[in-house]
């Protein structure tokens, strides 16, 4: 009897799931195969475009930065330039102020003092202009120019010295200015207080003037906020033009016979002008002052002069006359002794003579007179106007 074999159905099954994955791939891949084949040039197309995008970007970037880099070399350039013109310019500020105040010291040290500010207006030539710690050095010890020494500091450090520096040299032009304006109506001042001066004694100031060419224009103040540039020469000049008008009137007033013709005050016994005559008793002109003194006591000169008379001259009895320029004389009469001789020079102050009754005297005393071209005038007018003088006191 045939057994019939019945073969087991566990192999198959075991090989199914293989077989499976198997097709599934093959069929992925033939899928893929067919994409690619299919959409082959669209996907190549594609990537390209992300490749030239992401290419055009990094050059977008690029170019960015090189333009920001090239910007920020051209500002640090035009920036170190900018310092560079700007020390160039406060170096050439400085040095302008620097010459300044040496002409303004000169100027200062020609004019009278103001007696109100003694000592204040004759500072140094360089005074205000000395270089503090917390500017800039903007000179090289070599000379070289100012843009080399504006690496060693930052931009920040340089422009922040430099700021300072401009403020002071401004300051200072402006100080200088203030101080130009007031030297300019100080050599003014004493113009004019010179000026008052002539004219108490009865002298017309202009006889004392040069003669020049006509000069003239509309008044126009000094300004010391104007005093730059061109207006500082200008102001300049016009304070030497006072000072030298000044310097003129004060040796003119130093031959104004100011002086005391006699030690101490002079108590007058005899004014100028009309007045009975001590011998006739009637009325007479009387060309002097007769001034109080003992016999013996020095007559001095009143300004400084030359002696053109000293011998006995009538009714003056022994007397000097001096000449002091300008149309101005001085008679000394009734002296005891004559001290000087025609010709000789003498000071203010200067010893003629002694007091004495020489002449048509009473008794002893000084007749002294001033004369103006051959003319007697009072001499008290000269006598109180030098005492005002002496004071300092005000025209």
């Amino acid at each position: 009897m045939h057994r019939l074999k019945i073969s087991s159905p566990s192999t198959p099954r075991r090989a199914a799931p293989w077989l499976a994955g198997g097709l599934a791939l093959a069929l992925l891949w033939a899928l893929g195969a067919t994409y690619l084949i299919v959409f082959h040039d669209e996907v190549l197309a594609g990537f390209v475009a992300r490749q030239a995008a992401m290419r055009d970007a990094y050059e977008v970037q690029l170019a960015e930065l090189r333009d920001r880099l090239d910007r920020d070399g051209r500002d640090r350039a035009g920036t170190e330039a900018g310092l560079a013109d700007r020390v160039t310019a406060a170096l050439e500020r400085q040095a302008e102020l620097e010459r300044r105040a040496a002409a303004l010291a000169g100027l200062a040290r020609q004019t009278p003092p103001d007696p109100t500010t003694t000592g204040t207006l004759s500072p140094r030539p360089g005074a205000g202009l000395a270089p503090v710690d917390d500017e800039p050095n903007l000179r090289s010890d070599d000379g070289a120019e100012p843009a080399r020494a504006l690496p060693r500091r930052s931009d920040i450090e340089v422009e922040t010295g430099l700021i300072r520096l401009e403020a002071r040299l401004e300051g200072l032009q402006a100080a200088q200015g203030e101080r130009l304006a007031g030297l300019a109506a100080r050599a003014g001042e004493e113009v004019r207080r010179l000026r008052g001066l002539i004219r108490r004694t009865g002298l017309d100031p202009g006889r004392f003037d040069a003669p020049s060419a006509g000069v003239g224009g509309p008044l126009v103040p000094l300004d010391s906020r104007v005093l730059d540039g061109a207006g500082f020469e200008a102001g300049l000049a016009l304070a030497r033009r006072a000072q030298t008008e000044s310097e003129r009137l004060r040796r003119k007033a130093a031959g104004l016979p100011l002086g005391r013709p006699i030690r101490g005050e002079a108590l007058v016994s005899s004014p100028f002008g009309t007045r009975l005559d001590p011998f006739t008793r009637g009325l007479a002109l009387h060309t002097g002052l007769d001034l109080k003194a003992e016999y013996g006591e020095p007559a001095r000169a009143t300004a400084a002069g030359r002696v053109i008379a000293a011998e006995a001259a009538g009714g003056y009895g022994n007397m000097v006359e001096i000449d002091h320029g300008n149309g101005l004389t001085t008679r000394f009469g009734h002296l005891a002794h004559i001290a000087v001789y025609p010709g000789q020079r003498v000071a203010a102050g200067d010893t003629v003579g002694s007091v004495g009754s020489t002449g048509r005297s009473t008794g002893a005393h000084l007749h002294y007179e001033t004369r103006i071209d051959g003319v007697p005038v009072d001499p008290q007018r000269f006598l109180t106007a030098g005492a005002t003088h002496a004071r300092g006191g005000a025209d």
